[in-house]
């Protein structure tokens, strides 16, 4: 699919208080000049999970480069992989790793970067319900293969004493599109569950009866409009449409809230061993204090300056921009800081590509 992209910059974003991050800085970074009087345009394209994230960075960018025009589509990460091998944009943006067959296709060297990370929340809708639920890890693996029906259930109220549970239908809502948020989240209940039988991948079949929605933010919009419902969903979008977020039972046994601290810790147990290729995935957190699910988000790019010396030079300096400096932006979005190890690696990665 060809991009069209306007001379404005297009954003979503409200304003953002700016929180402490990775201590690196980009220094000494390459001027960029536009060629000619027209601006030079930077795409994007992918990951619904964190394109709060990249409208911020393309939004800041392009207030020190007016020389710049730079768009990011939220389609999610399957179309975004499609789009980065289809060379289409500039930078595929995706929460689920290339598999070998994809890498195949990209037809010479690239770089996958990790430049965010986030929570996946499981969101509800019980307006009479004060919150938040406490739900364990067979339970929730449960609701969502479709083998728990009522809300009111034992094994929910077991884990609620006190809580006045309605006998409402669990209306479970999931991702209809090509989702990194599907592959993290079905990767996590294929862990942790010997009765998840429904897959792993970008897009499942999921049970009779789910309810289906494009993007973090329709499904988001679904829970927000249907009562009794329950989905998964970066943290940040059921956040800004105030939706209760269960607290999970984690590997440690402990009912963990997805927040900045408990994403961290989830970070930090995967951050020693890191593949080569950036692509590490934390499937189920080991730290006691631990949120259960979350992901990296990766920036699909490719090596040398190509045709364009000085878009690739652009590029370059926003994804070093990103990966260090811009990591401050996290937590006010409800996104994870990246582990230093995870900068380093990056950004070692960056400079060997010659960017």
């Amino acid at each position: 699919m060809n991009l069209r992209v306007p001379h404005l910059v297009v954003v979503c974003l409200a304003s953002v208080l700016v929180l402490g991050g990775c201590e690196q800085s980009a220094e000494n970074e390459p001027t960029v000049s536009a060629t000619d009087d027209s601006p030079m345009h930077i795409t994007g394209a992918g990951s619904s999970f964190a394109a709060p994230m990249f409208n911020k960075w393309f939004e800041v960018y392009t207030e020190d480069h007016a020389d710049l025009s730079l768009s990011y589509d939220s389609v999610g990460s399957g179309e975004g992989i499609d789009r980065f091998l289809a060379g289409t944009v500039d930078i595929g943006a995706t929460d689920a790793p290339l598999r070998a067959d994809e890498a195949a296709t990209v037809g010479g060297p690239y770089l996958q970067l990790p430049v965010t990370a986030g929570m996946i929340a499981i969101a509800y809708n019980l307006p009479d319900v004060a919150g938040p639920l406490n739900l364990p890890r067979d339970v929730y693996a449960d609701i969502f293969r479709g083998a728990l029906h009522r809300w009111d259930d034992p094994r929910i109220a077991a884990a609620n004493p006190g809580v006045a549970l309605p006998h409402k239908l669990i209306q479970v809502v999931a991702r209809q599109d090509s989702s990194g948020t599907t592959f993290a989240f079905t990767n996590h209940l294929a862990a942790i569950s010997d009765q998840w039988d429904a897959g792993v991948g970008k897009r499942i079949d999921w049970p009779g009866g789910t309810m289906l929605a494009r993007g973090n933010e329709g499904v988001a919009g679904r829970i927000k409009l249907t009562e009794g419902s329950i989905g998964y969903v970066e943290a940040g979008f059921a956040q800004r449409l105030h939706l209760p977020l269960a607290w999970l039972e984690n590997r440690g046994g402990g009912f963990v809230a997805p927040n900045t601290e408990t994403g961290q810790r989830a970070l930090a147990g995967g951050s020693d061993a890191i593949p080569e290729d950036l692509s590490v995935v934390i499937i189920d957190p080991a730290s006691a204090r631990s949120y259960p699910i979350v992901t990296y988000t990766w920036a699909l790019l490719r090596s040398g300056n190509g045709d364009d010396p000085a878009k690739g030079k652009a590029i370059e300096e926003l994804i070093r921009r990103v990966l260090t400096d811009w990591q401050s932006y996290a937590g006010a979005l409800w996104y994870v800081p990246l582990p230093y190890s995870v900068v380093k690696a990056a950004l070692a990665e960056l400079q060997d590509a010659g960017r």
